[in-house]
C-alpha cells in the first residue's frame, strides 16, 4: 500500500476530537503518507476558523499528511483557497517521502485559479474587452508585436486518437462512435474517407516520437481511445495491448523530455456505451469516471496534465442536436444538447474529483478544452448589439465554462433565454436542466488551469430566432456573420480573424478571474494540393502567435502554453482526407504512411526556438544621421495636381481622354481640377516651407506646353505657369526636380500610335530639348521618364491605365519598352552633349520596383522566381541603362517561349550593338520610386503570350503585413533596404535618389494618419540602414506625395498627400496631415535621433503658415490624439504594457514624433497596378 486514505468526521463542539483522531491514523498508518479525501463537519459555523484549525492541529500532530480535498470539505471561498493552498505547501515541504512513478515527468505547474465565482451579469463584466477592442483602427488591430514569451513557456502540438491512430480493430480494439460512422454508406464523408488505418501511429510510435523531437517542442497532446482501453467502455476489462500501446507512447515522450497532455475523450465513444443511449443516458458518468480513473492510476504516474474532454460544445450540439457528426442525432435539437452538455458537465467533475485522490502523489492538473471562438457585436454602441455578443459567447463557451470556472451553474443570459423561449412555447418548465446546490458546488472550480480551443471570429447579430422547432441554436436569438474581409481558410473553412484569439484570451481572463491559460487547438487546413508547401499556415501561425503574445505581453493575460498546432495531417472528421491541418504531411495514398515535414513546420521550429518573435535588425531602429547635403524633398504629377485641364491653351492628354471614357476611372473621377494647383502655386510653395523640404519634384504636362505634342506650337501661357512655379521655389529656397514625362503623353501623339511608334523617340527628344533650353538655367535636377514600367505595361499591355490598350500583350508591352528607353537615352545624350557644360545639372530616370522574397524561403523554385521577379521589374530597364542591353533571363527566357509558340523569333526586340552602347551609362543618379513587397512564387502559363507568362510568377502578401487604402500596397519597410543593397550590388553601387515613397488611405478622412506617420519612420529608417550600416549611396529621399490628389483608375478614392484636400470645399483647401510634423523632424534632424536626448531639432514648430484650413468634410473624423512617442533604442528595450498598449504595441517603432516599426498584412495574388 502506497498511501492510507481516510475520510473523517468534525464535530465543533469537540475541540479535541480532531486531534485525537489524527493520532489514531498516524499509529494506524505507520510511516504511510496520508490522504484525508473527506471531512464531514458538525455544528462549524466559522467556517473559515475551522478550516484553520484543523490544519493547526495537523501541523501539531507530525502527520505525514499528502493531501485532502477541500472541495469536499466545505463551500470554500477564494481566502479559504489561499489557506489550503498555503497549507499544501508546508505538507509539501514537510514529506521526507513520496510517491514517484517509473518514469518523471516535465513538470507542469500551475497557481490555483480563482473559485466560487459570482454569476455573469447582462452582459457580463467581461464586455469590457468589446469596449476597449472593438474602437480600435486596423491599425491598431494588426500592428505587430515583437518580444517572446516567459521562459517556463510550454510549447507544443496536438492531435487526437481517432484522426490519427489507426489500428481501428487492432488488438482486441472495440468500435467507436466514428468507426461506426464512417462504415456507414451515404455519411458524407469525402472519398469514403475512413480512420481504419489514418495514420498508422497505433505502429509507428516510434516515427511519431521522431516527428515531434525534430520540432523541439516541450509538450504533446494526444488523446486516448477509451475503446482502445476498454473495447466496450466499461471497466470491467482493460485491454492490455492498448494500455501498452499508450504506456509506450507516454515512455518515449518522457525520454524526449516532452510533457504527456493527455486528453481522455475527443469525440469517439465507445459504441457499446452509445447503444445504451450516449451521453443522454446519466450512467455513461460513472462509465466514464470509471474509464479516467483507470487512466489516473495507470498512466498519471508519468502524466501531469490531464484534459478531461475535448471541445464538449461539439460534442452536445453536432453530435447530439444538429446531427452533423457522431452519433448524428438530431431528433430533439431544444432538449437533447442540453441534457447531453450536462452530463458532460457532471461527468467531467466527477473525473476531477476522482484525480484528486491522486494528485497528492501524482502532482498533476486536470482540465478541460472547450471551445472558445470569438464573436464581434455588429456594433458595439449599440447596447442590444453589445448584448447579443456577450450572449453569444455565453451559449458557446460560457455554457461549460460558466458552471466549472465559476459559479457551478449554467451563465444568467443562458438560463434567462432558454427559460423564457421555454415559457413562450408553453412549456411547463425550461428546457436547460439545473443543478442541484450539492452538484454546484459539487461542479464549481473543477478545473486547474483554462484550456482554450481557437479557430476563428464571426460577427453576432441581434436577431429573434423562431419559436420552432425547439433548438439550442435558435435559444440564443443571434445571426451569425463571417468577416468576409478576412482570408477563408481550408475548403469552405472559417475566416482567419487573428485578433479575435487576443480578444477572446482577455474574456477570459476578465470572466473567469484570470486563471492560467492554455491555447490548446489553434488550426488551420489547407487543400490537400498545397502539400508541403503550406505558406498560409506559416501565415495563420506567425499572425495568432503574435496574437496570443500581446494578450500574454500586453494585456496581462496568465498564458502559460500553446499547444494548438497539429502534428501532422490525419483524418479530418467530416472532410476526410482531402485537407490537413498538420505540420507534418501525411501522404494517406501510401501503405507506409510517410511523413514529410511541410514549411509551416520549419517555420514553427523557429518559432519554438525563439520562444516567440524577438525584434531583429529589421524591427529595431537605428539612431544616426544622413549625409549633410542629404536631399530630402517631397512630390507630385501635373495630372495629378495641376486641373486647368483645357486652361490656357492646354492640348488633351490621354488621361483627359482615358479619363472622360465611362468605365475607366473610378466613381467617373477626372482630372478636370484635380487639386487645382494650376491656380494655387504660392499655396503649394507655402506647403513645401512648412514641411521643411529643400527640393519639390514635380512633372511637366507635355500638353499644356506643346498642345498637340510637337514643337509646331509652343503654348506660351503653359510654359509661363511652370517658370512661375519655379521662380517660387527658388525664391523660397527650394531647388526644383523635374521630370519630363510622368504618363500623359498628349493625345494627339497617342493618335499617331503613341509610344508604339518609334517617332515618338523623335518627338519626345524635340520635347526634352525645349525644356532645356527654357527651363534648364534654373533647374539641375532632370528625370526623363516616371516609372517606364507603368507605362508599358499598365498603359499598353493591362490597359487599365491610359491609353487603355489592352489587344496585344505578348507584343506591345516590350515594344513600348523599347522606345521609351531609346527616347530616354536621346534625352541624356541631348543633355550631356548641349547643355550640362552651361547648365551643370543631372539628368537620369525614375524606375519603380517592389521588392520580392521567396513564398517559401525553403524552396529553390520560389528563389529563382523571386529573381525572375525583379529582373522582369526593375531589370527590364534598369540593365540597358545600368549594365546595357536587356538581362540575359529576359532575353532567353521570351526567346525560347516565343520560338516554343511557334513564332518566328523573339516577341522582345533586340537593341543592335551601336545601340547598347548609345544606352548604357545614360544616367547620373538611380532614380527609385518604392512602394511595396511581394512574396513570390512560380507560375506555368503554359503557351500564353504576354507579360506575366513570361515572368511565369504569381506574387502574394504576408497575413502581418500592414493594409494601405491601396490594394497592391502592403507595409513593409524591410523590403526598401534590401531593394537599395540590390542596386548597390547590380548596378555598381550608384548615386541613389528615392524619388517617390508614401502610402494611400481610404474611407473616412482622420488627419492623424497613423499609418503613413508609422511609414515614413520605418521606411526612412530602413533607408537609413541601408546608407549607414551597408554603404548605398543614397543622397535623396523624396515623400509620395506633398498632397491628396487624382489618383489615376482609382480617382480621388486614395488618398497619399501628407496634405489633406478637402474636396467638399470649393476652395479644395489643404490641411496638414500630423504626417506632416512626422516627416519634418525627419527632415530637421536629418535622420533619427533618440526621443530623450533633448535635440532641438525633435521640438515642434511654428504653426505652418498655410491658409485657415475649412473644416473636412462631413464623413471625416479626427478625434485620435497624436501617437505616443515610445523611447527605445538601437539595442532596443522592451516596453511596458502601457507603452505597447498606445497605438497598438508601437513596440519597436522609430517614433520621433509617432509610430513604430514592423512588419505587417493580408493575402492576395498580384498584378502590378501601380496607382501613383
Amino acid at each position: 500500500m502506497d498511501f492510507l486514505s481516510v475520510k473523517l468526521q468534525h464535530d465543533c463542539d469537540v475541540e479535541s476530537a480532531f486531534g485525537a483522531a489524527l493520532s489514531d491514523i498516524k499509529r494506524v498508518s505507520g510511516h504511510r503518507p496520508v490522504l484525508i479525501y473527506s471531512i464531514e463537519l458538525k455544528n462549524c459555523k466559522d467556517d473559515q476558523n475551522v478550516l484553520e484549525n484543523l490544519l493547526r492541529v495537523q501541523v501539531q500532530s507530525e502527520l505525514d499528511l499528502v493531501g485532502f480535498e477541500v472541495s469536499s470539505m466545505l463551500d470554500v471561498s477564494l481566502e479559504d483557497l489561499s489557506v489550503s493552498h498555503r497549507y499544501s505547501q508546508i505538507i509539501q515541504q514537510k514529506r521526507t517521502s513520496g510517491l514517484q512513478g517509473a518514469l518523471s515527468s516535465p513538470p507542469v505547474s500551475f497557481t490555483p485559479g480563482l473559485r466560487n465565482l459570482p454569476a455573469s451579469q447582462v452582459p457580463s463584466t467581461a464586455k469590457v474587452v468589446w469596449e476597449k477592442f472593438s474602437h480600435w483602427s486596423e491599425f491598431q488591430n494588426r500592428m505587430y508585436y515583437y518580444g517572446t514569451f516567459p521562459t517556463d513557456f510550454l510549447w507544443g502540438v496536438t492531435s487526437s486518437a481517432y484522426q490519427i491512430e489507426g489500428g481501428w480493430n487492432a488488438g482486441g480494439k472495440g468500435p467507436s462512435i466514428w468507426d461506426t460512422f464512417t462504415h456507414t454508406p451515404g455519411n458524407g464523408i469525402p472519398e469514403n474517407g475512413n480512420g481504419d488505418v489514418a495514420c498508422d501511429s497505433y505502429n509507428k510510435v516510434d516515427v511519431d516520437l521522431g516527428l515531434i523531437k525534430t520540432l523541439g517542442v516541450k509538450s504533446y497532446r494526444f488523446s486516448l481511445s477509451w475503446s482502445r482501453i476498454f473495447p466496450n467502455g466499461m471497466a470491467a476489462s482493460p485491454n492490455t495491448n492498448g494500455v501498452t500501446y499508450y504506456n509506450n507512447l507516454i515512455d518515449g515522450l518522457l525520454g524526449l523530455g516532452v510533457t504527456p497532455v493527455v486528453t481522455l475523450y475527443h469525440w469517439d465513444l465507445p459504441q457499446a456505451l452509445q447503444d445504451i443511449g450516449g451521453w443522454e443516458n446519466a450512467a455513461i458518468i460513472d462509465h466514464f469516471n470509471s474509464y479516467a480513473e483507470f487512466c489516473f492510476k495507470t498512466f498519471g504516474d508519468r502524466v501531469k496534465f490531464w484534459i478531461t474532454f475535448n471541445d464538449p460544445f461539439t460534442i452536445a450540439w453536432k453530435g447530439y442536436g444538429s446531427g452533423e457528426m457522431p452519433p448524428n442525432l438530431k431528433a430533439n435539437p431544444g432538449v437533447t444538447p442540453y441534457k447531453v452538455g450536462h452530463n458532460l458537465i457532471k461527468a467531467h467533475a466527477k473525473a476531477y474529483h476522482t484525480y484528486n485522490t491522486y494528485r497528492p502523489a501524482q502532482k498533476g492538473l486536470v482540465s478541460i478544452a472547450l471551445n472558445a471562438d470569438w464573436y464581434e457585436p455588429l456594433d458595439v454602441n449599440t447596447p442590444r448589439e453589445l448584448e447579443a455578443a456577450d450572449r453569444a459567447m455565453q451559449f458557446r463557451l460560457g455554457w461549460f465554462a460558466h458552471p466549472i470556472f465559476k459559479n457551478g451553474d449554467y451563465p444568467e443570459a443562458m438560463k434567462f433565454h432558454v427559460g423564457n423561449k421555454s415559457e413562450i412555447q408553453r412549456l411547463k418548465e425550461s428546457r436547460l436542466p439545473t443543478f442541484t446546490e450539492e452538484e454546484k458546488n459539487f461542479i464549481r472550480g473543477t478545473a486547474d488551469v483554462f484550456c482554450a480551443n481557437h479557430h476563428t471570429t464571426r460577427i453576432a447579430k441581434y436577431s429573434i430566432q423562431p419559436l420552432t422547432p425547439h433548438s439550442y441554436e435558435f435559444d440564443w436569438d443571434i445571426a451569425e456573420e463571417d468577416l468576409l474581409q478576412f482570408p477563408q481558410t481550408g475548403i469552405q473553412g472559417p475566416r482567419a480573424v487573428p485578433w479575435g484569439l487576443r480578444r477572446v484570451l482577455n474574456w477570459v481572463k476578465e470572466e473567469y478571474g484570470n486563471p492560467e491559460v492554455y491555447v490548446t487547438d489553434n488550426s488551420m487546413g489547407t487543400e490537400r494540393s498545397l502539400s508541403t508547401d503550406d505558406f498560409t499556415r506559416v501565415f495563420f501561425l506567425k499572425t495568432y502567435i503574435d496574437e496570443a503574445l500581446k494578450a500574454q505581453s500586453v494585456d496581462g493575460v496568465r498564458l502559460r502554453g500553446y499547444l494548438g498546432a497539429p502534428l501532422m495531417d490525419s483524418f479530418e472528421w467530416l472532410k476526410g482526407y482531402i485537407m490537413g491541418s498538420g505540420l507534418y504531411q501525411v501522404d494517406f495514398t501510401k501503405a507506409d504512411r510517410p511523413r514529410t515535414w511541410k514549411y509551416s513546420a520549419r517555420y514553427y521550429i523557429d518559432i519554438v526556438k525563439q520562444n516567440g518573435f524577438p525584434a531583429g535588425e529589421d524591427e529595431l531602429p537605428l539612431y544616426g544621421h544622413f549625409r549633410d547635403d542629404m536631399m530630402w524633398s517631397t512630390a507630385t504629377a501635373s495630372f495629378q495636381i495641376e486641373g486647368g485641364w483645357r486652361a490656357d491653351g492646354k492640348g488633351l492628354s490621354i488621361w483627359d481622354t482615358f479619363s472622360h471614357t465611362p468605365g475607366k476611372v473610378k466613381n467617373g473621377d477626372t482630372g478636370d481640377v484635380a487639386c487645382d494647383s494650376y491656380h494655387r502655386t504660392d499655396e503649394d510653395v507655402r506647403m513645401l516651407q512648412a514641411l521643411g523640404v529643400k527640393y519639390y519634384r514635380f512633372s511637366i504636362s507635355w500638353s499644356r506646353v506643346l498642345p498637340d505634342g510637337t514643337t509646331a506650337h509652343v503654348n506660351e501661357p503653359g510654359l509661363k505657369y511652370y517658370e512661375n512655379l519655379i521662380d517660387k521655389l527658388l525664391q523660397a529656397g527650394i531647388e526644383p526636380q523635374v521630370t519630363l514625362y510622368h504618363w500623359d503623353l498628349p493625345q494627339g501623339l497617342e493618335n499617331m500610335g503613341g509610344w508604339q511608334n518609334v517617332i515618338m523617340v523623335e518627338y519626345f527628344t524635340q520635347y526634352a530639348d525645349l525644356m532645356f533650353s527654357r527651363l534648364g538655367p534654373k533647374v539641375k535636377r532632370w528625370i526623363t521618364f516616371n516609372e517606364p514600367y507603368i507605362v508599358a505595361n499598365l498603359g499598353y499591355g493591362y490597359g487599365n491605365f491610359a491609353p487603355g490598350v489592352s489587344n496585344d500583350p505578348g507584343v506591345i508591352p516590350y515594344v513600348v519598352a523599347h522606345h521609351l528607353i531609346k527616347s530616354h537615352a536621346e534625352a541624356w545624350h541631348l543633355y550631356n552633349d548641349k547643355y550640362r557644360a552651361a547648365q551643370g545639372g543631372q539628368i537620369s530616370i525614375t524606375l519603380n520596383a517592389d521588392w520580392a522574397e521567396p513564398r517559401n524561403p525553403y524552396k529553390q523554385e520560389d528563389i529563382d522566381a523571386t529573381y525572375r521577379y525583379v529582373e522582369f521589374f526593375l531589370g527590364w530597364f534598369a540593365h540597358p541603362i545600368y549594365i546595357g542591353d536587356y538581362s540575359e533571363i529576359m532575353k532567353t527566357t521570351i526567346r525560347e517561349r516565343s520560338l516554343a509558340a511557334g513564332l518566328p523569333k523573339s516577341r522582345l526586340p533586340e537593341f543592335t550593338p551601336e545601340e547598347v552602347q548609345r544606352i548604357n551609362g545614360t544616367h547620373d543618379y538611380f532614380g527609385l520610386n518604392h512602394y511595396t513587397t511581394k512574396l513570390i512564387f512560380p507560375i506555368d502559363y503554359g503557351l500564353q503570350q504576354n507579360y506575366d507568362a513570361d515572368r511565369g510568377v504569381g506574387a502574394v502578401d504576408d497575413w502581418s503585413w500592414l493594409d494601405s487604402g491601396s490594394s497592391w500596397l502592403k507595409v513593409t519597410p524591410f523590403g526598401i533596404r534590401r531593394l537599395l543593397n540590390h542596386i548597390k550590388n547590380t548596378y555598381g553601387n550608384p548615386q541613389i535618389l528615392i524619388t517617390e515613397n508614401g502610402v494611400s488611405e481610404k474611407g473616412p478622412v482622420d488627419l492623424n494618419d497613423v499609418v503613413r506617420q508609422h511609414y515614413y519612420n520605418s521606411y526612412i529608417n530602413e533607408v537609413l540602414k541601408a546608407r549607414v550600416l551597408d554603404g548605398a549611396d543614397v543622397r535623396g529621399y523624396t515623400a509620395w506625395s506633398l498632397m491628396d490628389n487624382f489618383e489615376w483608375a482609382e480617382g480621388y478614392s486614395e488618398r497619399f498627400g501628407l496634405y489633406f484636400v478637402n474636396r467638399s470645399d470649393p476652395k479644395l483647401t489643404r490641411t496638414p496631415k500630423v504626417s506632416v510634423q512626422t516627416f519634418s523632424t525627419i527632415i530637421r534632424c536629418n535622420g533619427f535621433v533618440d526621443p530623450n536626448s533633448g535635440n532641438e531639432c525633435l521640438k515642434p514648430q511654428p504653426e505652418v503658415t498655410t491658409p485657415k484650413p475649412s473644416a473636412p468634410s462631413t464623413n471625416s473624423t479626427s478625434s485620435m490624439a497624436p501617437p505616443t512617442v515610445a523611447p527605445l533604442s538601437f539595442l532596443g528595450l522592451r516596453l511596458s504594457g502601457n507603452e505597447a498598449e498606445v497605438g497598438l504595441n508601437t513596440t519597436f517603432a522609430l517614433l520621433v514624433v509617432s509610430c513604430a516599426a514592423a512588419v505587417v498584412a493580408t493575402v492576395g495574388f498580384f498584378m502590378v497596378r501601380r496607382k501613383r
